[in-house]
């Protein structure tokens, strides 16, 4: 039996309410000694009911990040994985949703939908990044960003400039800490996702809405990989949900 099994696992997850949720409760539900960062009370209070550590933290502040980390490490005797499941899009964004066309978009939109989200990625993977080195041992470091980091929409360029961003840094972190043993992901999520309580959106069939515990399968799936099989994008797609290559 190897290392890894012998003792408990453990991880961190920022963004804890939604898809977050899903693979806490996962991850508890395996064995896994699990810490939940959210900033709201209520997303806190969340985290604990679902049997894990829940921490306050602010993603897009790396020295918030970093801190997280060294906490949970402390609780748990380690970190082998780390995901960001939150959503950090900037501003008020009361603009056309993704940003409207280039031509009628302001700087505020562009800092709200194209920078917000990739500074927030940078963040994480910057500071978890030095915390894995640090560590010196294998982790997992999991990037979660949509659909939009793979094509271009009209009038929701912005939106795909985040993404694009988001992917961009997340690859370039693959490639820089591959040779130290850490794998750093990035999992597209080619869909809406349905909230956890199963209700769905109107004019949206349930189908072509990503389920966040299958989700959350994905997330097991690249914390279980190892230095022999090690993937660094994958794409989830309902099938009842429109798909480009």
């Amino acid at each position: 039996m190897s290392e890894m099994q012998d003792k408990q696992r453990s991880a961190v997850v920022f963004g804890a309410r939604n898809l977050g949720r899903a693979v806490i409760e996962l991850l508890v539900s395996d064995g896994w000694a699990v810490a939940g960062v959210a900033r709201s009370r209520g997303t806190l209070d969340g985290v604990n009911a679902s049997g894990a550590l829940a921490l306050k933290g602010d993603v897009t502040d790396p020295a918030s990040v970093y801190d997280v980390l060294e906490q949970a490490a402390a609780a748990h005797g380690g970190v082998e994985l780390v995901l960001n499941a939150a959503a950090a899009y900037g501003g008020e964004r009361t603009g056309p949703f993704g940003g409207g066309p280039i031509a009628e978009a302001d700087l505020d939109g562009f800092d709200s939908w194209a920078a917000a989200p990739a500074r927030a990625a940078f963040s994480f993977l910057s500071a978890s990044g030095r915390f894995a080195i640090a560590q010196g041992r294998a982790a997992t470091l999991v990037q979660v960003t949509g659909g939009s980091a793979r094509r271009v929409m009209a009038s929701r360029g912005l939106w795909a400039a985040g993404s694009f961003g988001v992917r961009a840094i997340t690859n370039a972190a693959a490639l820089e800490l591959r040779p130290q043993g850490i794998q750093v992901a990035l999992l597209i999520i080619d869909a809406g996702i349905q909230p956890l309580d199963g209700s769905t959106r109107a004019g949206v069939s349930p189908e072509a809405l990503a389920d966040p515990r299958r989700i959350a399968d994905a997330a097991l799936f690249l914390a279980n990989q190892d230095a022999r099989s090690a993937t660094h994008e994958l794409q989830l797609t309902p099938l009842a949900e429109n798909w480009t290559p």
